[in-house]
């Protein structure tokens, strides 16, 4: 565990909200992939003219996306000392997450966390990235995003304008319920919420669910008045927003991983030395280690924390490979040909 992950915070569990479209497995891509070597010091000369960059996000300070994703960022680039410096914009203040995909499109601003349905609005292919069981864990994104499998995806986003650095998992996203969850059958009768992603209502429906759309400020009213059943949600939104007072089980169904892609403008890039490049790369990189290694820490927590109460009641021997293999056949039978040449680059990748 790096220094940077200890030191966050514990209370980042409570005060974690991801907009009901974020998700982690309990594997941490530090376990299994080569951690990249430290960059080297390059001192700035005529081809690494000092750059500033911005970056935006719409995560809070102390989330993992902004603590253990851009600040690591900003820290490992401008260590590399080839005259880059990052300027961080988070908690939305350059605007919400479908108007800075256009910012970034246009040249207004450099760099850019994103899911991958905020994404997939400019580039239909993006939204297998979070399709239901598409990804086993977080060590299997990370792979996938390293390797030669994930250059169709990347060399395809290009068309946008932008291009592809790294991605990493916040979380897997987890059913809770009033009842246990541990089969596609028992999901039958359940009215679960979802939030209204054209990708989310379709992994819903691949699971045999029949979505109900609320928003995501008004679920803890709507499981409390019976509106719907059950939800599902990565465990730092579950808690964030108190959800685990109203519902009784909590089913570590991992069902949908839930992303986070740093995307650049096509020109600023081209606008960077090849050191500059090599060491943003880099630092992209680093944090796709560190961002899931904090998530981890922080789900830690509030299992334990549940454990210790005695409530909600954790279901950990949830039937994944029953759910995955309806989910599978249903997305294939749905995505675009371009969508399933992409499922199936994903899965190559799987241990």
């Amino acid at each position: 565990m790096s220094t940077r992950s200890r030191a966050l915070p514990v209370a980042l569990a409570a005060t974690l909200l991801v907009a009901a479209c974020g998700g982690g497995s309990s594997a941490s891509p530090s376990q299994q992939a080569t951690e990249p070597p430290a960059s080297a010091e390059v001192t700035p000369g005529p081809t690494s003219a000092p750059v500033t960059l911005d970056l935006a996000h719409s995560y809070t300070d102390t989330q993992p996306q902004a603590a253990c994703g851009a600040q690591v960022i900003k820290e490992e680039a401008e260590a590399a000392n080839v005259g880059l410096t990052i300027e961080i914009f988070g908690g939305s203040t350059l605007g919400g997450d479908t108007d800075r995909v256009a910012m970034v499109q246009a040249g207004d601003h450099d760099l850019d966390i994103q899911g991958a349905s905020a994404l997939s609005s400019v580039y239909e292919p993006m939204a297998v990235v979070d399709g239901a069981f598409v990804f086993d864990d977080s060590e299997h994104l990370y792979n996938f995003f390293t390797s030669d499998a994930s250059d169709g995806l990347k060399e395809g986003f290009l068309e946008t304008g932008l291009r592809i650095l790294g991605a990493w998992n916040t979380g897997a996203r987890q059913f809770t319920a009033n009842v246990p969850i541990r089969t596609p059958e028992d999901l039958q009768g359940l009215r679960m919420r979802f939030p209204g992603s054209p990708q989310f209502l379709m992994n819903a429906r691949a699971m045999g669910i029949e979505p109900v759309v609320v928003a995501f400020e008004e679920l803890y009213l709507a499981l409390q008045q019976g509106t719907v059943d059950g939800q599902e949600n990565p465990l730092v939104n579950i808690v964030s927003n108190n959800l685990d007072e109203v519902q009784d089980y909590v089913s570590l169904s991992s069902h949908q991983l839930s992303s986070n892609l740093v995307v650049i403008n096509g020109d600023s890039w081209d606008g960077l030395s090849a050191e500059q490049q090599e060491a943003l790369s880099a630092a992209v990189e680093t944090a796709m280690v560190e961002e899931p290694e904090c998530v981890v820490e922080a789900e830690a927590e509030i299992l334990a924390g549940w454990a210790d109460a005695g409530s909600p009641q954790v279901i950990d021997d949830v039937d994944r490979e029953a759910f995955q293999v309806k989910a599978e056949a249903y997305l294939r039978e749905n995505f675009t040909a371009e969508q399933v040449e992409l499922l199936e680059a994903i899965r190559s990748m799987a241990e």
